[in-house]
């Protein structure tokens, strides 16, 4: 099965998993609770996340924790030639809707990659070697090259599927933290 026809199917997966919104919240906080309590939350400083659209795993509770425990958060805007930059937010930050129909902060505090200690990296699906599929376009695989920071997933069971190849330019993540029974993964 072609990377296309595998993202149409984890759109459908996570539609309907937002659909029984009680069993989505329940995943997500057995998964933040996995996520607090690690080494890697625990040290960072900075975290880059992206504010997640409706269907996906909610990241405005991890922005408010972050926020809570003095922690820098940045989140994305999409730049030209598919790059990404990354921009601090606190409460009172606005946001826009970037052609792809992901809220961008209207921010001006750039931060650079070397200050970004975690960085929570979206995907729709994941192997259990940490390599992502997203939506296509490769910001992320082209933002992680080089990112000496740390890296995790925030992973519903039902994206996990290793029934594909990643590419050579694919970048996979140090963690997967996820609602199975094994509860995170790590590839360090």
């Amino acid at each position: 099965m072609d990377k296309t026809q595998l993202r149409q199917q984890a759109i459908e997966k996570l539609e309907d998993l937002s659909v029984h919104l009680a069993k989505k919240q329940k995943k997500e906080q057995q998964i933040i609770t996995l996520l607090f309590h690690s080494k890697l939350w625990k040290e960072a400083k900075t975290v880059g996340m992206v504010r997640s659209q409706s269907f996906e795993f909610n990241t405005e509770p991890i922005i408010t924790k972050a926020l809570n425990q003095g922690k820098k958060v940045v989140v994305p805007k999409t730049l030209p030639e598919r790059q990404l930059g990354f921009y601090e937010i606190d409460e009172n930050t606005v946001y826009q809707l970037s052609d792809f129909g992901i809220e961008e902060p209207v921010s001006n505090l750039f931060v650079t990659k070397d200050e970004i200690d975690l960085m929570l990296v979206p995907g729709l699906i994941f192997s259990r070697k940490g390599y992502r599929i997203g939506f296509g376009k490769g910001y992320y695989d082209r933002f992680l090259q080089g990112f000496n920071g740390k890296t995790c997933g925030l992973v519903f069971s039902e994206q996990l599927n290793n029934d594909w190849q990643p590419e050579d330019f694919d970048q996979p993540v140090m963690r997967i933290y996820t609602d199975t029974v094994e509860g995170s993964f790590s590839y360090e």
